[in-house]
């Protein structure tokens, strides 16, 4: 079989994705001023690239699977698979407007709008009813109105470099996050196609370890019914008699939200020796 060509991200969705694949037991190695990271395995060829550019060249056939934020696979319009959403690296794309712009004065002028999500921002005024220039930017969108454009067409996280720069919020466009994504040619390629499925259940198992602990603890014989009643649990716990003395060994995963609640709880009903630790993968 051939190697999966695999495109990471630059910019702030990369640490992000290194992590998950470190993770998942594939550390990722980077020299330098080299766009070639390593990542330990054979079969695996990867390429550093804009998230911008992913989703068109998966569709092109250059490359196999890869991560992107699906901001920028609906703009480009690539006809590839999603294979899993990761849920980091969340925004929204909006648009906003100087704080002294009223909705009047958005109506009574041809606006400039800049951006870098030309096609998306097309769609958007249109459906709202502006009548528009668009202006393409290549970053730093936030600092060209109100001398430079009316209106900019941009991602956002929290909102702070908006207000910083005396941005308000008129409309929400699209809230992505970023996406394992896979080229319709390698999913139907037999043994592509398992690769891609084996990362994806990998780093789903990654996911779901970072959301989760272990707890485990004693639970004496006469309290083992109403303690084991009330746990919370991926599954059944897992149970194992104590040697030597009467009782059980009790392990249960559960959500880390879930914790401040459950081991004063467990305490109060009786479980003794209550230990939590951190799990690296959870595969159900």
């Amino acid at each position: 079989m051939d190697k999966l060509r695999i495109l990471i991200p630059k910019g702030r969705i990369f640490d992000n994705v290194a992590a998950l694949f470190a993770e998942a037991g594939f550390p990722l190695a980077l020299a330098d001023r080299t766009y070639r990271p390593a990542l330990g395995v054979s079969w695996l060829d990867a390429k550093i690239m804009k998230p911008q550019n992913v989703g068109e060249l998966l569709e092109l056939g250059s490359h196999d699977a890869g991560f992107t934020g699906i901001d920028w696979i609906k703009e480009s319009g690539a006809d590839i698979d999603e294979i899993m959403d990761l849920g980091f690296d969340k925004v929204r794309i909006v648009a906003a407007v100087p704080n002294d712009y009223d909705d009047a004065k958005l109506r009574s002028k041809k606006l400039v709008v800049a951006t870098e999500y030309v096609n998306l921002a097309k769609v958007w005024l249109e459906k709202s009813g502006f009548n528009y220039r668009i202006l393409r930017t290549y970053g730093a969108t936030e600092v060209f109105p109100p001398d430079d454009a009316d209106m900019i067409i941009d991602n956002t996280s929290s909102g702070q470099t908006l207000k910083d720069n005396g941005l308000r919020v008129t409309g929400v466009i699209l809230e992505s996050s970023t996406r394992f994504v896979a080229s319709r040619a390698a999913l139907a390629d037999t043994g592509k196609r398992r690769r891609i499925e084996e990362l994806a259940m990998l780093f789903r198992a990654v996911l779901d370890g970072r959301d989760r602990v272990m707890l485990e603890m004693n639970v004496p014989e006469d309290r083992f019914e109403e303690i084991i009643n009330g746990l919370p649990s991926m599954r059944s716990p897992t149970i194992s008699p104590l040697y030597g003395e009467s009782g059980f060994a009790v392990k249960i995963a559960i959500k880390k939200h879930e914790v401040p609640d459950i081991i004063p709880r467990l305490k109060e009903l009786g479980a003794l020796d209550i230990v939590e630790y951190d799990l690296r993968k959870v595969v159900p």
